[in-house]
């Protein structure tokens, strides 16, 4: 048994210093090399323990922190896709995360969304507030650890850094996270430390590095604890062709050891594969994995916790985020494959739920847990764009549940022939680079569903209405009797019942008509024809009366409920037609 690297990975708003801060730790520029700066693939980096400690230097001696772990593997991801190939079986990838913020933006979506994710995950974490630099007046002595630095600033300078320090203590507190800055954490395994630091000066990298490691060897030691030399396991973080090579495999192996020639198992939608290893391609020690192929060492093995390229034949097909093994008994390890993939994707169901997508097993899984933690349930997950068969299963979802009858997308595309047809359908299809604002589509889509199917109720319900028989301008005594009304408060429409101001019911509107046509709703003002059936004027009713609605006591009821629909004078009718009918019967509407 040894103590293997543990697996770090970075997360946070797409440009607040995430591979920045990666390069400070490598002293490389990969930043520079990048499009916009910004990571364009999955890779990751292995720093030994010779350069923890060189970074880290006299804080390690003045702690007394003895390091015993043999190096920290980084993996570095773009924004949006941060930490979501980042899987294993029953969890993450990552023993413990760095969340990247820029300490003078605070929160941003990105952010909110990588702490679901950790929080989803159970997967310790420390902050990196990035970009103190940027504040005004700030001073930086490149021998001088970073509080002693901040301690002799003026005290204008270190009230403003903590006011921004609090901020962020303040967000992580809205969120229900307990944070402080690191050199004040009372206990680790409750609070949250923040480390200030600057990706271009480097000041508080060996900081962070120190509370790293620390936080590593003293919480995390048990599942670092590994038998090297036993069969392996680990995950496809990107499949890439390489010139000469094919495609290969960029993987993580976080247990045991990997040999050339070795036989590989691969998880698969359908089924697991298995293909022989012909070359493990190493990247130089403090290099990236995605640098160009001169920078990796051809090797015979690999042991846990590393960053390999694998190259084999019956490659093709392989899906990031799947799980991968080595060992003697291929038929019982391509069944716990599938039983790990089973457990994210699962094409069929005949439960109800939504139906979702993503571009990796790790970016459903994430997906997944998201839902699940708003208990929103799932009856369809799989990878890959967005297909016809899965137009198919929304509208057969649809027919059973209108509120799951939905797709939620992430990081996918939808070709533009589907999203017509989607149109057409009238299927909604929810697509977002950012997990949690598909959720909040969804639940924002979720509760106009609601409303409309409140208001569609709504409208088929007999309203509150007050309105006069006004005197000249009886028009027809009888059969039916047409009289001119003015509606005094409310709305009412044909079919309605009406009943006088004792609560009797005399009539039912049979047709409304305004000016020379017809209409089949009279509000609020208006003045108007009304036609009443089985009454007579003179008798029934007379010119001057106020007559009412009369609303059925299950409408009432319901109109109780859907209160917040109708206007401040329609509730006083409402109450007023209740006392009413509460003269005759004490009990109406009540319940």
């Amino acid at each position: 048994m040894a103590l293997r690297k543990p697996i770090i990975t970075l997360l946070g708003h797409v440009d607040h210093g995430k591979s920045s801060i990666l390069d400070q730790i490598r002293g490389t520029s990969i930043v520079s090399r990048e499009a916009g700066g910004i990571t364009q693939a999955i890779g990751c980096s292995i720093v030994p323990l010779e350069t923890i400690q060189k970074i880290c230097g006299a804080l390690l001696n003045s702690l007394k922190l003895n390091l015993t772990i043999p190096g920290l593997l980084f993996i570095d991801s773009p924004g949006h896709a941060a930490f979501t190939s980042l899987r294993k079986r029953g969890g993450s990838l990552a023993d413990i995360a760095i969340l990247v913020v820029d300490i003078n933006e605070g929160f941003k979506p990105q952010t909110i969304e990588s702490i679901e994710i950790l929080k989803a995950n159970k997967v310790p974490f420390i902050v990196a507030a990035n970009k103190i630099d940027l504040q005004a007046g700030w001073g930086y002595n490149k021998e001088k650890f970073l509080l002693e630095n901040v301690n002799n600033f003026d005290y204008n300078i270190q009230g403003e850094f903590e006011k921004r320090i609090y901020k962020l203590v303040g967000q992580f507190n809205d969120l229900g996270i307990q944070s402080e800055r690191f050199d004040r954490v009372d206990d680790y395994t409750k609070q949250v430390a923040i480390v200030p630091v600057s990706a271009i000066t480097g000041q508080g990298i060996p900081e962070l590095l120190m509370v790293l490691t620390g936080l590593a060897q003293r919480y995390l030691e048990q599942q670092l604890n590994i038998d090297e030399n036993g069969p392996a396991k680990g995950t496809i973080l990107e499949v890439k062709e390489e010139k000469g090579l094919g495609i290969t495999l960029n993987t993580i192996i976080y247990q045991g050891k990997v040999h050339v020639g070795d036989t590989l198992v691969i998880g698969g939608i359908d089924e697991a594969k298995t293909v022989k290893i012909r070359a493990l391609l190493e990247p130089a020690e403090l290099a990236d994995m995605r640098e160009k192929k001169s920078l990796f060492k051809n090797v015979k093995e690999v042991t846990a916790a590393t960053g390999v390229k694998i190259a084999a034949p019956g490659l093709e097909g392989s899906i990031a985020g799947m799980p991968l093994r080595t060992g003697d008994d291929l038929e019982a390890l391509k069944k716990e494959v599938q039983e790990e993939v089973g457990e994210v994707v699962s094409e069929e169901s005949e439960d109800e739920g939504v139906i979702i997508k993503a571009d990796t097993i790790g970016g459903l899984e994430a997906l997944r847990h998201l839902l699940e933690e708003k208990k929103i349930p799932i009856a369809s997950a799989s990878l890959g764009d967005v297909t016809k068969k899965d137009l198919s299963k929304i509208e057969s979802m649809k027919s059973k549940n209108e509120f799951y009858g939905v797709l939620l997308a992430f990081n996918i595309s939808i070709p533009q022939e589907i999203e017509e047809l989607a149109k057409v359908k009238k299927l909604t299809l929810i697509s977002n680079q950012v997990i949690y604002q598909t959720i909040d589509e969804y639940e924002a889509y979720v509760d106009n569903l609601k409303k409309a199917i409140e208001l569609k109720e709504f409208t088929k319900l007999v309203r509150p209405c007050k309105f006069a028989v006004l005197k000249g301008y009886t028009f027809r005594q009888s059969n039916p009797a047409i009289v001119g009304v003015e509606i005094e408060i409310g709305r009412i429409k044909t079919g309605d019942p009406v009943m006088n101001i004792e609560g009797r019911k005399i009539s039912i509107v049979k047709s409304l008509q305004e000016g020379k046509d017809s209409v089949s709703v009279a509000e609020q003002g208006k003045q108007l024809a009304m036609a009443l059936d089985n009454v007579t004027v003179g008798r029934q009713v007379d010119e001057g009366d106020f007559l009412y609605s009369d609303i059925p006591e299950e409408d009432f009821k319901k109109l109780k409920v859907l209160k917040k629909h109708l206007h401040q004078m329609e509730l006083v009718v409402l109450k007023e037609i209740a006392e009413i009918k509460r003269k005759n019967n004490a009990v109406w509407g009540v319940g």
